[in-house]
C-alpha cells in the first residue's frame, strides 16, 4: 500500500505566503521559503507553492523563491501559477520544481496536458481543478475561481486523465480556508473514476477531517490554515493517521 501523503500548500502572491477563504478574504501568513523549510523539517512528505497572480513581475520573484527553497527542501515541491506553455513548464522545472500544477491554462488548451506529460512525464504534470457545487453536480473554475467555466468537474477530471495527467489536485471552493472539512463527496467520487493519485484540497479543520478525506479515497492532503497558523503539527496529523491504520510516512 502506497504511503499517504501530507502536502502543506504555501499560496504565493508578492513574495508572501496568503490564505483566505472561500478564495477570498486574503491575509499574510509567512515567508515562503522560512515556512518550507519548516514543513520539511517537521515532515512534510511534499510541498506545493501556488502563485495567485501569476503576473510577469511576480513570476519572477516566484522563480527566486523556487530556487532558493530547492536548495535546502529535499522533498518533492509542486509549483503552479500562470502555466499555459511547456515552456511555462520547462522554466519552473530548471527553477528547482519537481512538479508542476496546471489549471486555467490546460482548460483553455486541453493539448497542453498532452504535450508537457510526453516531454517532461506524466509524473510531472498535476492538474490543478477548482470545483464548486452547482446544482448536484460540480462546476470548473478558473482564473483564480472567478470564472465558472461551465465544464462538470467529474467530466473534466476523467478527459485530463485521458490526456496524460499524473495526478490531480481537487480544491473545494466551497470548503476552502473553512475548516468544517473537505468535501468528501467529490473526493470520492474522482478518486474512484481514475486511476491517477487525488490530492484533496480545501477544508481541513482538524486530524480527523484529513483521515476522512484518506478514506474516502483521497491519495494526499493539502493543508494550509492549519498549519501556517500553528493549530496543528504534521506529527500531530501523522500520529493520528497512525492510529487510524492509515498508511503514512513518519
Amino acid at each position: 500500500m502506497l504511503s499517504k501523503r501530507i502536502i502543506p500548500c504555501l499560496d504565493v502572491d508578492k513574495g508572501r505566503v496568503v490564505k483566505g477563504t472561500n478564495f477570498v478574504g486574503i491575509r499574510d501568513a509567512g515567508d515562503p521559503v522560512e515556512l518550507a523549510d519548516h514543513y520539511y523539517k517537521e515532515g512534510a512528505d511534499e510541498l506545493c507553492f501556488l502563485d495567485i497572480t501569476a503576473s510577469h513581475e511576480e513570476r519572477k520573484a516566484t522563480y527566486k523563491i523556487i530556487e532558493a527553497t530547492a536548495k535546502q527542501v529535499f522533498i518533492p515541491l509542486t509549483v503552479g501559477g500562470g502555466v499555459n506553455s511547456c515552456d511555462d513548464v520547462a522554466k519552473l522545472l530548471q527553477a528547482g520544481a519537481d512538479k508542476v500544477g496546471i489549471n486555467s491554462g490546460a482548460v483553455r488548451n486541453p493539448k497542453l496536458i498532452r504535450e508537457a506529460a510526453n516531454h517532461f512525464g506524466s509524473q510531472c504534470v498535476v492538474i490543478a481543478i477548482d470545483v464548486k457545487r452547482i446544482g448536484k453536480s460540480w462546476n470548473v473554475f478558473v482564473r483564480g475561481g472567478r470564472e465558472d467555466t461551465g465544464l462538470d468537474a467529474l467530466e473534466w477530471i476523467k478527459q485530463v486523465t485521458d490526456l496524460g495527467a499524473g495526478e490531480i489536485l481537487l480544491t473545494s471552493m466551497d470548503a476552502d480556508g473553512t475548516k468544517a472539512g473537505y468535501d468528501l463527496d467529490i473526493t470520492s467520487k474522482a478518486a474512484s473514476l481514475v486511476n491517477i493519485p487525488v490530492i484533496a484540497s480545501g477544508g481541513a479543520g482538524n486530524c480527523q477531517d484529513i483521515v476522512d478525506a484518506f478514506e474516502a479515497g483521497a491519495d494526499a492532503a493539502l493543508l494550509a490554515s492549519l498549519l501556517h497558523y500553528k493549530e496543528l503539527t504534521i506529527a500531530e496529523i501523522k500520529q493520528k493517521m497512525l492510529e487510524a491504520k492509515i498508511s503514512t510516512r513518519y
